[in-house]
C-alpha cells in the first residue's frame, strides 16, 4: 500500500513539472514572437541607423537619416566622444554642427567644415635664420621619440640643411645607440656621452659643438620616463634652460605622441605643457593600422583620429607632423585637409 502511495505520489509530481516547464515555454515563444513580430519592433528594427558599420561620414549620415531630433545630436555627440575627441571637444562641434546645419544638406560635408576650422591652417616648421636654430623633443618611452628625430633630422638634410643631434636622453638604455644609427641615416652629426651622462651637459656641449661645426638645426632628444614622474619634467625645465645658458634658444618644442593611447595622450601633453612650452605635436602610428587615437582608429574615417582634434581642442596645439610608417621617410607634414577628408570619407 505504501509503495503504490508513492508511485502515484511521484506521477502527480511528474505531471505539475511537466506541465509548468510547458507553461513556460509557450510564455517564451510568446515573448518572442512579441519581440520579433511586433508592429512597434519591426518599424523600431527598419528605422533604426546602422550607425555601426563604415567610416565616421557614413555613420553620421546615416545617424540624420530619419529626420533630425535630440536624439540625432546625442548620438553625434556619443560618434565623436567614442572617437577620442573627448567631451569638451565634442559638445563643441556638436555645438557648431548643430549652428551650421540646414534641412537637406550634408551633415558630414557640415562637420567636415567644422574639423577644419577646430585644426586651423598648417604651420610652417619655424627655424631661426643666420644662427642655430634649435628643435626640442619631449615624449614619453614608446612613443616613438628617438625615431621621429631620425626621421626629422633626414627630412631637413634632404632639404639642404646642416642638422646636428643631441643625445639628451641618457637614461634609457640604447637610446644613444639608436640616435645614433638615425644620425647615420639621415648624415647628420651627433653629439653623445655615456650612460647616465647629465642631460644638460650633453645639451650644452651640443649647442657649442653645432654652433662651431656651422650646423643650421640642432635637435635635441630628451629622456621620456613616466609623465607622471615630476623629476623628468624639472629636467626638461632644466635642459632648455642650459641650451638657452650655452647661447641657443629653442625655436620649436615638439611633444611625440603615441595615435593609439586615445585620451592618455591628453594627460601627458598637459604634464608636458607644465614642464615646458609646447609648439606642435608629432603624431605617431597613423600607419592606418593604429587603434585608438588622439582620432576615430585608422585616420581613414573607419578608426579613431579624434585625439588630432581633441589636442587642438584642449590644449590649442597644432599637429605638425604625423608619423605614416617606419622607412626614414615616412614623416609627413600634418595636412588638415586630407585628414578631414579621410576621417569623413
Amino acid at each position: 500500500m505504501g509503495t503504490t502511495l508513492i508511485f502515484v505520489f511521484l506521477a502527480l509530481l511528474c505531471v505539475v513539472a511537466g506541465g509548468v516547464v510547458i507553461s513556460r515555454r509557450r510564455a517564451v515563444f510568446r515573448m518572442d514572437e512579441d519581440d520579433d513580430f511586433s508592429p512597434d519592433a519591426v518599424e523600431a528594427a527598419t528605422t533604426a541607423p546602422e550607425v555601426a558599420a563604415g567610416g565616421l561620414g557614413a555613420r553620421v549620415r546615416a545617424l540624420f537619416g530619419n529626420g533630425v531630433s535630440e536624439t540625432t545630436w546625442d548620438g553625434l555627440e556619443d560618434l565623436l566622444i567614442k572617437a577620442d575627441v573627448g567631451p569638451r571637444g565634442s559638445a563643441d562641434l556638436v555645438r557648431r554642427v548643430r549652428d551650421g546645419y540646414e534641412p537637406g544638406s550634408d551633415p558630414a560635408d557640415v562637420l567636415r567644415s567644422e574639423v577644419l576650422h577646430v585644426l586651423g591652417p598648417d604651420e610652417e616648421l619655424h627655424l631661426a635664420e643666420g644662427k642655430l636654430a634649435v628643435i626640442l623633443v619631449v615624449g614619453v618611452n614608446g612613443s616613438g621619440k628617438t625615431t621621429t628625430i631620425g626621421k626629422l633630422a633626414k627630412r631637413l638634410t634632404g632639404q639642404g640643411h646642416a642638422v646636428s643631434l643631441a643625445a639628451s636622453d641618457t637614461f634609457r638604455a640604447a637610446a644613444g645607440e639608436q640616435l645614433e644609427i638615425w644620425a647615420q641615416r639621415a648624415g647628420a652629426h651627433i653629439v653623445s656621452q655615456q650612460r647616465g651622462a647629465d642631460p644638460g651637459a650633453v645639451a650644452f656641449d651640443a649647442v657649442a659643438s653645432a654652433t662651431a661645426r656651422g650646423s643650421d638645426v640642432l635637435i635635441v632628444d630628451t629622456a621620456g620616463r613616466l609623465h607622471t614622474k615630476t623629476p623628468l619634467m624639472d629636467e626638461l625645465a632644466k635642459v632648455k634652460r642650459v641650451i638657452e645658458k650655452a647661447g641657443g634658444e629653442v625655436d620649436e618644442t615638439f611633444l611625440v605622441l603615441d595615435a593609439t593611447t586615445g585620451q592618455n595622450g591628453i594627460s601627458q601633453a598637459r604634464a608636458f605643457t607644465d614642464a615646458v612650452e609646447l609648439t606642435g605635436v608629432v603624431l605617431t602610428k597613423m600607419d592606418g593600422s593604429a587603434r585608438g587615437g588622439v582620432i576615430l582608429t585608422k585616420t581613414d574615417g573607419s578608426a579613431r583620429g579624434g585625439i588630432v582634434l581633441a589636442v587642438r581642442e584642449e590644449l590649442d596645439l597644432p599637429i605638425r607632423y604625423v608619423g605614416v610608417g617606419e622607412g626614414p621617410d615616412d614623416l609627413q607634414p600634418f595636412d588638415p585637409a586630407a585628414f578631414a577628408d579621410r576621417l569623413l570619407a
